[in-house]
């Protein structure tokens, strides 16, 4: 059997049996109420919240590799209440109400997934210390403290989103050169593979099946085919994100843009008396290109970025996993914050792809008609919104009229990715952009007029 303890620190810290329990691969064709195409944290939780609605149901959930196997066994490790789309932008296309109802719900899940972890006694390394968003130069300040207005012209007050002053900040974390910090309390750190891996069999413990060696290449309507198998199913439901374009047809639905992370050898208590964040705080901070990290359980810095290049094709290898430009700077960026880690020992260097929509809009739905289900484009957001894909999945194929099948994100069909090599010119010009934005600001001082153009092309 193939041990992925390789594939991220989090595989690394599983146990031999946790991380070595293949299960076998579809070689036969058999019939099913649910057919879920990939088991990560999207067709997991699927299959639990089904099993909850209607313990009868028989459900088969198919793999590539093994559960847990891409983004929810390698991302970052924040369970937060981000959702990928902006809510100005959900404002103006649905309304007050509907996007302030799209918030709330990713509020609830970060306490829904509590709740589970909770109740089934997953071991995960749970702890809700919120994010801190560090401010490090007068132009990230004057960004933070729009982001916090921002929340309240919607309504929200501090005990979601909170303005820290420079002291404030440091009481939780001594950032270098910190102005003052944003905080949300809506985050919580975890491991994230400990979580999919018990999901996994938590769903096989109630009923479910998984089949992995199991590429899926065809979903249809009431069949989902392997080269050596087949599933029929009223309801089959494509939760493969950064992986959807190995499904035929459906190469454009989802450009796989890849995250790379590190982490250091686990840190001496008087470091950790320096640096702080003692309720294990995930932490970033207002640049333009996106950085984040957490301080695990066994007291590592994990930390990563978006600062991989797109591949043409939406070609996804293994060998992308690794880039020495990329991996060999987060150690740097992570310095810059956080000085005394500079001298650390990189321990683990990993990445993969996460899914991004065309429009950066999140979705999860149903078609009735062919019993074609959906969820993805999390944007690296996943970890939550997967809970609330799961949920709301389940709600729709029990025939369940709920809050939250009624959220602005349902049955969204966000349009396809642009053919080659628009797609590979325009995603990698934007990384770009993104890189040089920050180069510009640091000397500057003002904010990029091309980070501008990027966020308003993203929508924000």
């Amino acid at each position: 059997m193939t041990d992925y303890r390789s594939k991220s620190f989090w595989w690394s810290t599983l146990s031999e049996e946790l991380a070595t329990a293949n299960r076998p691969a579809l070689y036969s064709e058999i019939d099913v109420d649910v057919a879920i195409v990939g088991a990560g944290y999207t067709g997991l939780w699927t299959a639990y919240y089904l099993q909850r609605q209607n313990p009868d149901l028989t459900i088969a959930i198919l793999d590539a590799e093994v559960a847990g196997f891409g983004a929810s066994g390698r991302n970052g490790g924040w369970c937060s209440a981000y959702f990928p789309t902006e809510i100005d932008k959900l404002g103006r296309e649905f309304g007050r109400d509907a996007a302030r109802a799209m918030q709330d719900a990713m509020h609830d899940t970060v306490t829904e997934v509590e709740n589970v972890v909770r109740d089934e006694n997953i071991d995960c390394d749970w702890k809700r210390g919120g994010t801190l968003m560090f401010a490090r130069t007068p132009l990230q300040w004057k960004r933070a403290q729009e982001y916090i207005q921002h929340w309240r012209d919607w309504d929200y007050g501090p005990e979601d989103y909170s303005l820290l002053s420079a002291a404030e900040a440091k009481e939780r974390a001594t950032a270098a050169n910190t102005f003052g910090a944003t905080y949300t309390k809506h985050v919580a750190a975890i491991n994230p593979v400990k979580l999919v891996r018990r999901l996994a069999q938590i769903v096989e413990s109630r009923g479910a099946t998984i089949y992995e060696h199991s590429p899926v290449t065809r979903i249809a309507p009431g069949v989902a085919q392997t080269d050596n198998g087949l599933v029929r199913a009223r309801y089959v439901v494509r939760a493969t994100e950064g992986y959807t374009k190995t499904i035929a047809g459906a190469k454009r639905k989802i450009a796989p843009i890849y995250s790379l992370m590190i982490a250091t050898e686990p840190l001496g208590d008087d470091i950790w008396e320096q640096i702080g964040l003692k309720e294990r705080e995930t932490f970033g901070d207002w640049r333009n290109l996106v950085i984040y990290g957490q301080r695990t359980a066994d007291n590592r810095f994990a930390f990563g970025g978006r600062g991989a290049p797109y591949h043409f094709g939406s070609t996804i290898k293994s060998e992308y996993d690794k880039h020495e430009g990329v991996h060999s700077s987060l150690l740097d960026v992570l310095a810059e914050i956080f000085p005394v880690v500079a001298n650390a020992t990189v321990t683990h260097s990993w990445g993969g792809p996460l899914g991004v929509a065309r429009d950066w809009m999140a979705s999860a739905g149903l078609d009735r008609e062919t019993g074609l289900a959906w969820a993805g484009g999390y944007v690296g957001d996943g970890v939550g919104t997967t809970n609330l894909a799961g949920r709301t999945l389940a709600d729709l194929i029990t025939h369940q009229d709920t809050a939250i099948t009624k959220l602005p994100w349902v049955n969204h069909k966000s349009p396809n990715w642009e053919v080659e090599p628009l797609r590979w010119i325009g995603a990698n010009a934007g990384l770009r952009i993104m890189t040089a934005a920050d180069n510009s600001e640091d000397k500057s001082g003002k904010p990029s007029k091309l980070a501008a153009v990027v966020n308003g092309f993203l929508g924000k």
